[in-house]
C-alpha cells in the first residue's frame, strides 16, 4: 500500500464514561466517512485524566483489556473496516495497573503497548497509578502497513521513536493528554507547547517516518489540555494541526513512498555508528 488515510480525533472529555464513548465513536465515524483507515483517540480518553491527584479512588476508573473501551473499538473496526488506535486505564490484576495502547483491526484486539516511561509531577501523579511497561516497543502491522504507538510522555524521549523505527514502523502514533498548569500558563505556556511540537517534528526527521500525536482539550481540575493535534511526514512538516480549544476530526493522506525516498536523502539509519553507543545503556556517564 503506497498511501494510507490517517484520522485523529481530538476530544474533550466530560466526567460520564458513556458520554466520552459515545462522544469517540460518533467522531471515528466521521473519520471513517471522510475517508480514514487508521484512525487514533487521545490518552485515556474515555474519562477524565485521573493524575491529577494520589486518589485510590481513581482506580476504579480502570478496566481490563476486554472491558468496554477496548470492546467499543474492537466492534467499530470490525464494523467499518479500519484499525482503531486507543489508550486506557488497564487493571491487570489487584494493585497492577497501566496505561495501555490498545491496536484493534478487524473486530479483534490485535495487540497493545504499556506505556514505559511514567511521570511524576505537579498534576501528572502517574507513578501513583501506573505500573512502567513490560511488552517493550512492538510495531503492529495493520492496513498493509506498519505502526507503533507509544503513549504521551513517551513523546519526549528519542530513544523509544528510534526503537519503534528500527522495529519497521512507518507512522508513530502518540495518544496524549498534555495542558498547560492554569497557574502557569501565561509566563511558560507558548514555550511548553512550541517544545512538544519541536519534539514530534524531530521524531519525524530523526527517523524518516510520520508522527502523529492526539491530544484532548477543555479545562479538567488544573489542566488545561492544549489540543493541537498534528500529524507530520518524515520531513518534519506539519500537514495538519488542530485547534487549542475545542473537539475535532483531522483525515490526512501519507504517501508511505515518502518514508523510503526521505530516508534515502537522509540515511541516518544507514550512518548510524551503533559499535560507539555503549554509554547510552548508562544513567550518567560523568564521574
Amino acid at each position: 500500500m503506497s498511501q494510507i488515510s490517517i484520522g485523529l480525533v481530538q476530544l474533550k472529555c466530560t466526567a460520564k464514561k458513556e458520554e466520552n464513548l459515545t462522544a469517540a465513536a460518533e467522531m471515528i465515524r466521521e473519520a471513517v466517512a471522510r475517508g480514514a483507515q487508521i484512525v487514533c483517540l487521545p490518552e485515556l480518553f474515555a474519562t477524565p485524566y485521573p493524575c491529577q491527584s494520589e486518589d485510590h479512588r481513581q482506580f476504579d476508573l480502570a478496566e481490563p483489556l476486554d472491558g468496554p473501551t477496548v470492546q467499543l473499538l474492537c466492534q467499530l473496526s470490525g464494523e467499518l473496516g479500519i484499525a482503531a488506535v486507543g489508550s486506557i486505564f488497564e487493571r491487570r490484576d489487584a494493585g497492577l495497573y497501566h496505561n495501555t495502547a490498545v491496536v484493534c483491526e478487524g473486530g479483534k484486539l490485535l495487540g497493545f503497548y504499556r506505556k514505559t516511561h511514567i511521570p511524576d509531577d505537579p498534576c501528572y501523579y502517574e507513578k501513583f497509578y501506573f505500573t512502567p511497561g513490560d511488552v517493550g516497543y512492538p510495531v503492529f502491522q495493520v492496513m498493509g502497513t506498519h505502526i507503533a504507538v507509544g503513549v504521551c510522555w513517551d513523546q519526549w524521549f528519542p530513544e523509544v521513536a528510534r526503537l519503534f523505527a528500527l522495529g519497521g514502523a512507518k507512522i508513530l502514533f502518540y495518544p496524549t493528554a498534555i495542558g498547560w498548569l492554569v497557574h502557569e500558563k501565561a509566563e511558560f505556556g507558548q514555550i511548553q507547547q512550541s517544545a512538544w511540537e519541536t519534539m514530534h517534528r524531530s521524531h519525524a526527521i530523526a527517523n524518516g517516518f510520520y508522527v502523529a500525536a492526539v491530544n484532548r482539550v477543555g479545562l479538567e481540575g488544573n489542566i488545561e489540555f492544549w489540543g493541537a493535534s498534528l500529524l507530520c511526514d518524515p520531513n518534519g512538516v506539519v500537514l495538519c494541526r488542530a485547534s487549542v480549544d475545542r473537539p475535532e476530526v483531522l483525515v490526512v493522506v501519507c504517501d508511505l513512498n515518502k518514508v523510503d525516498v526521505v530516508r534515502t536523502h537522509w540515511p541516518f539509519l544507514r550512518d548510524r555508528r551503533i559499535d560507539t553507543y555503549q554509554g547510552l545503556l548508562q544513567r550518567y556517564l560523568r564521574p
